[in-house]
């Protein structure tokens, strides 16, 4: 059987993690375990959790943490599932089918060590949703394809590889990814998950730039593909950003063209 373990880390954003419990809990499926790490300096998240009524599947640790990466790997630590997915607060689950989606596709292939899906996100100004089947070798665009909170990862991928390095502030999920680049896989066209718009990869975007460019270089070396890609992020960053690229990219919208 499949088990799942969701695992939430939240930093001083009560109402953010409010919505991703209601996801939670409103699945048709609920998931083996829902554990929120808490490494707010502020008591509001550990009061709501605690006068609160919570599922019996919801447990949480409230406590400092030394970032992000380190938060991730308290929650592997703590889970009891064979699969993990880390949905941060703020994010959520599409609707209520996703455990009950991802939980069929584990059981039907039970050859696989990790999935992922499409996801829904906010750009140039509107929703929209994207993702591809992960290439390993298109490596070097970074998480394009991919979004991390789709991901739900065997346990045992982590025996196997390690945890997240906490070295890496931004681009911890990419650095594992590239880790498991071999394992086999599954892509399911079924959209998972809504992703925050205010997550810390999408507010400091450039830098992911430079820190992803970094990590591919560790593993696989330099490449002329990489190079290029970052040149046509950063001018696709700017150019999104602006009210040109906004009306050009609702066009590219309108030609079905948001997942290229």
């Amino acid at each position: 059987m499949t088990a799942i373990s969701v695992i939430t880390i939240c930093f001083n954003n009560l109402q953010e993690m409010i919505t991703t419990c209601n996801s939670v809990d409103i699945q048709a499926e609920l998931p083996f375990e829902h554990i929120i790490i808490d490494g707010s300096t502020k008591p509001d998240i550990k009061n709501y959790l605690q006068q609160n009524h919570q599922p019996a599947y919801r447990n949480w640790i409230s406590e400092n943490d030394n970032g992000i990466a380190d938060a991730f790997n308290k929650g592997i630590n703590k889970s009891k599932g064979d699969i993990v997915v880390m949905l941060n607060a703020g994010d959520s689950f599409y609707n209520e089918y996703a455990i009950g989606t991802v939980t069929k596709l584990f059981n039907e292939n039970p050859a696989i060590k990790w999935l992922h899906g499409k996801y829904q996100l906010h750009r140039g100004n509107q929703m929209v949703i994207i993702g591809k089947p992960f290439e390993k070798g298109k490596l070097y665009r970074g998480m394009r394809s991919v979004c991390h909170q789709s991901m739900f990862v065997k346990k045992e991928l982590h025996q196997q590889y390690g945890m997240y390095d906490v070295s890496e502030k931004i681009g911890m999920d990419y650095d594992f990814l590239c880790r498991i680049a071999n394992e086999k896989f599954l892509f399911t066209d079924k959209v998972l998950v809504n992703f925050a718009p205010a997550g810390t990869s999408s507010t400091l975007y450039l830098q992911a730039l430079k820190d992803a460019k970094r990590i591919y270089e560790k593993y696989y070396g330099k490449s002329i593909f990489l190079w290029l890609w970052q040149i046509r992020l950063k001018f696709l960053f700017h150019l999104l950003n602006s009210p040109l690229g906004n009306v050009l990219y609702k066009i590219k919208t309108r030609l079905k063209l948001e997942n290229m």
